[in-house]
């Protein structure tokens, strides 16, 4: 049995589409062994998926391979998390960074808050 790696990625949950996944692969977003490769290409049993989210990696090496779409408690059957603890850490920190940043939901910055933001990166230049 064969599958394409779109069809792949959008089965076991990797992304929500055909099209998603069709369209993150054609980015770079999603490689298989490490290579960039086009949706269409053929995946097997064995084989390492690395997905790029933020500035992590997530690897995931295929146990088995299946034609239609299977539920989220499901997909451990199919593939196997081997991402590295580091990479994990790398997006919790990414998240926490990023909130801090700027409070979830307080919209984009008044012009007040430009200004104090301008005021003080003039004063690194």
């Amino acid at each position: 049995m064969s599958c394409r790696f779109d069809k792949y990625c959008w089965a076991v949950r990797l992304a929500k589409t055909r099209s998603q996944a069709t369209e993150i692969i054609a980015k770079g977003k999603i490689k298989l062994d490490g290579v960039s490769v086009k949706p269409a290409k053929e995946i097997r049993v064995g084989s390492v998926i690395s997905v790029f989210h933020n500035n992590a990696e997530f690897r995931y090496k295929v146990l088995a391979l299946l034609d239609k779409r299977v539920g989220p408690k499901l997909v451990e059957n199919y593939m196997l998390d081997i991402t590295a603890p580091e990479e994990i850490e790398k997006l919790k920190s990414y998240r926490l960074a990023q909130s801090a940043y700027r409070e979830y939901g307080s919209g984009k910055p008044s012009k007040k808050d430009r200004r104090d933001l301008d005021s003080f990166l003039e004063e690194w230049v």
